[in-house]
């Protein structure tokens, strides 16, 4: 019994090995296909995007996307850092050696956007590619980079492929001979020329790309200045503009979080003055962020019969720090809004308002001028029936006051 021989499997494994075998990664029969058949559709890219359609049934798009979009843009596989591999066949009909206008890599988007709606499972082979591409930028003619810009900030526009793609252009080599910032002109220009501003400011908020142009710059040269000259010299001052209300926004964070950090200093008011200077901010901008502040620095109650006490007696202690930056009508304004809209988004403050008002032109913060401007039509339209309900008799009482005092001088005269 001992002598004789337990099954084996052997067979079925010889089997799976062979499929491996067949299964291996060859895309050389694969470009074979690709390549003949641009060559027979030529220029047409109607035709070009039919032929796609029509392979992806027969070809292995899965398996060899990577070569497949090579070809599409190069002509033929790419070899690391962007030069064609050798041994290849490969054709002249692709974007690379396309003509170097738009309207050309408009159509070309399209071959690419008709491909990837069909074969959806390519999206994110796609934008790998593409990415890919950014870092072999060294390795091709302006021309090529110029077409590849183009035809990029058309993706883009159209939403084939995410902002997030932008990251390759922080590589420290393209970064440091310049390639990324020329890159990114053309880039912006076709993107912008597709949609507007806003748009692209959207797409780059939401990879969280928005705070990261400056990148596109060696570390000595990336400051808002060299940015701004750089991209409105370029005709982009649109962009320009964004990455510098961009800045501006990150700075009024980082001034809010520090002076959340400060405000148990004794002299926050001069820390204050200063950083207004050194931001170059203005009163009117400077009054919300220390609003902001002061109403961060605490643990608020969250019954609402309570909570008005405690804000009284907390703006009662801050109240010098709100007057240093109230010296102008329009900073009361601001801060006038910023309190009714606090109130309004901090539901259980919606009663304090009066109180928080009152006390502010008490402690000499805000004037009956402001208070009467806000009331009659400087206001928000957030909770506005509440609030100016709640201020009526207040207003009534300063009105009054003011004729009072306005009849006294006059009888003084």
């Amino acid at each position: 019994m001992s002598c004789q021989q337990k099954p084996t499997l052997t067979g079925q494994r010889f089997k799976t090995r062979k499929r491996d075998e067949k299964e291996r990664f060859d895309p050389s029969q694969f470009q074979e296909s690709i390549v003949q058949g641009l060559n027979q559709t030529g220029t047409d890219l109607e035709a070009v995007a039919k032929f796609l359609d029509a392979s992806g049934a027969k070809l292995d798009y899965r398996r060899y996307a990577e070569t497949l979009f090579d070809i599409l843009v190069a002509g033929g596989m790419l070899a690391p850092g962007g030069t064609l591999s050798d041994d290849m066949t490969r054709t002249e009909f692709c974007l690379f050696k396309a003509q170097e206008d738009l309207e050309t890599m408009q159509a070309y988007a399209q071959v690419f956007n008709k491909l990837i709606r069909r074969y959806k499972y390519l999206e994110k082979g796609f934008e790998d590619e593409i990415k890919k591409l950014l870092l072999f930028l060294k390795g091709f003619t302006e021309s090529e980079r110029n077409k590849l810009a183009m035809l990029t900030g058309i993706l883009l526009a159209n939403g084939n492929i995410s902002a997030s793609i932008l990251s390759s252009l922080f590589n420290e080599n393209l970064v440091k001979e310049g390639v990324s910032a020329a890159f990114a002109v053309k880039l912006f220009k076709s993107w912008i020329n597709e949609k507007d501003i806003n748009s692209v400011a959207a797409s780059l908020r939401k990879v969280g790309m928005d705070n990261r142009l400056m990148e596109l710059f060696p570390a000595n040269k990336r400051s808002c200045e060299h940015f701004s000259k750089y991209f409105t010299d370029a005709g982009l001052k649109e962009l320009s503009d964004f990455a510098r209300n961009q800045q501006s926004i990150g700075a009024r964070k980082e001034l809010q979080k520090e002076l959340q950090e400060q405000m148990s200093r004794g002299d926050i008011i001069a820390y204050v003055k200063e950083e207004m200077k050194k931001s170059n901010i203005s009163e009117q901008t400077m009054i919300g962020i220390v609003w902001s502040s002061v109403m961060s620095s605490v643990e608020w109650n969250k019954k609402e019969e309570l909570v008005t006490e405690q804000a009284i007696k907390h703006l009662k202690q801050y109240s010098p720090l709100l007057k240093a930056f109230t010296s102008q009508g329009l900073s009361e304004l601001t801060l006038l809004l910023k309190i009714q809209e606090y109130c309004y988004d901090n539901i259980h403050f919606m009663k304090a308002f009066q109180k928080i008002v009152v006390l502010l032109y008490k402690a000499d913060v805000l004037s009956e001028e402001a208070i009467l401007k806000w009331y009659t039509d400087a206001h928000v339209a957030k909770g506005k029936s509440v609030f100016l309900e709640q201020m009526k008799k207040f207003v009534e009482w300063l009105k009054n006051a003011e004729e009072e005092s306005e009849s006294e001088e006059e009888e003084g005269d």
